[in-house]
């Protein structure tokens, strides 16, 4: 176990006295570079969680400091109903990534909130009240999206829900069929399920998903706020598919850390929503613009989809070249990978932090690997040797 002392501890005491008490934290983070994080103490550790594929282009990045810096010192508040240099300067960039027919955006500051967007924007479109998502799915715990949460503890304490939702079993093609119907507003789907295990769609599923929604009325929404920015190799793990929907929710690492979502959606959609219909205070500032449009441009200068690609498959099959006995399979795509095991995933997580690597869950028995996409070759290989001695010490 990694001991914490008192300057550990003062932080940590700091801390509860004023928190919610939704979490209990025992150790404390002062400092990153690149893929590494430091604790209070000077331990070093490699970050398989980057705050939950958030980190998308590694801690302290030059380019993402340089451009938070610069627009903090010429203006950070601009909402979107007035215009605005560097947001519209993202809004290009953005677009050159984005498929076709895409084509406008609405900028939040959250997943949820840009769930929350999209379910308003299927309303109106529609005029219908009912959606279909996935049993396993996650797209949020605000009132709205929590509809859409499969989660029976995230959706209990809060029932009855506020939108009437069809959970199917994910990548069940006949229920698709079932459940689709004239009432249908949208569905709302993960190309990769991230919350609920790391579960890669099929493409017979998406296309039948599209399909039927197109012929019953109904949009097709994917909750990219995990899988979206490059965590696949592709900008948008819909492009794996050869499936464009009709919304498609991003937030996460679209800005590297600074809280940032994107709702974005076809002409069509677009121009459901009422005049005034919608609004956000600080969605699309332009701090979170600045930030944003440096990720891009980091994405372009390094490469990024094709690092992810590589390094991604060096890392997944790394890991299940262990041949390890606990572990039950592996699944994933690009840099978001899910070792599943035989027992539960806790005591491995805590034997990887004391290895000096952080990871979180996914699920109750599945262990998250979501790096910054920067990591490299060697760093990729780390992990898996200190995956390996896990695997042997717990399971």
């Amino acid at each position: 176990m990694i001991e914490t002392t008192t300057l550990t501890q003062d932080i940590l005491t700091r801390d509860a006295e004023h928190h919610s008490g939704l979490w209990q934290p025992d150790i404390a983070f002062v400092r990153g570079d690149g893929v590494k994080l430091w604790d209070a103490e000077g331990n070093e550790y490699l970050d398989c969680m980057a705050g939950i594929a958030v980190a998308s282009v590694g801690h302290a990045n030059a380019r993402l400091a340089a451009a938070i810096s610069e627009q903090a010192n010429k203006l950070i508040v601009c909402p979107q109903n007035l215009a605005n240099d560097v947001r519209a300067k993202l809004t290009d960039k953005l677009f050159q990534f984005v498929p076709q027919p895409l084509n406008r955006v609405f900028f939040a500051s959250s997943g949820s909130e840009t769930n929350e967007a999209a379910l308003k924007w299927a309303r109106a479109m529609t005029g219908r009240n009912r959606f279909v998502a996935a049993k396993r799915g996650f797209s949020g715990r605000t009132m709205g999206s929590l509809s859409l949460t499969w989660e029976k503890k995230y959706r209990k304490p809060f029932e009855p829900m506020r939108f009437e939702t069809d959970f199917i079993a994910y990548n069940d093609v006949a229920a698709l069929d079932e459940v689709i119907t004239e009432q249908t507003a949208a569905v709302f789907l993960e190309p990769v399920q991230g919350e609920g295990g790391i579960h890669p769609a099929t493409q017979k599923f998406l296309k039948t998903a599209q399909k039927l929604a197109y012929e019953r009325g109904a949009l097709l929404i994917f909750d990219e706020v995990q899988s979206g920015a490059g965590r696949t190799s592709k900008f948008l793990a819909g492009e794996l598919y050869g499936v464009v929907p009709d919304m498609t929710t991003m937030a996460k690492g679209l800005a590297g850390g600074v809280p940032i979502g994107a709702l974005l959606m076809t002409d069509e959609v677009a121009d459901a929503m009422p005049k005034g219909g919608h609004g956000t205070t600080f969605g699309g500032n332009p701090l979170a613009a600045a930030a944003a449009l440096a990720v891009l441009e980091e994405f372009e200068a390094r490469d990024l989809l094709n690092h992810v690609k590589h390094v991604g498959n060096r890392l997944r099959k790394g890991v299940l070249a262990l041949n390890s006995p606990a572990v039950r399979r592996v699944r994933g795509v690009g840099l978001m990978i899910g070792i599943e095991l035989k027992k539960k995933a806790a005591p491995y997580l805590a034997a990887l932090r004391d290895e000096g690597v952080l990871a979180i869950n996914a699920g109750a028995t599945v262990i998250r690997l979501v790096p910054p996409l920067v990591i490299s070759e060697q760093e990729a290989d780390e992990v898996v040797a200190r995956v390996a001695r896990v695997l042997e010490k717990v399971g």
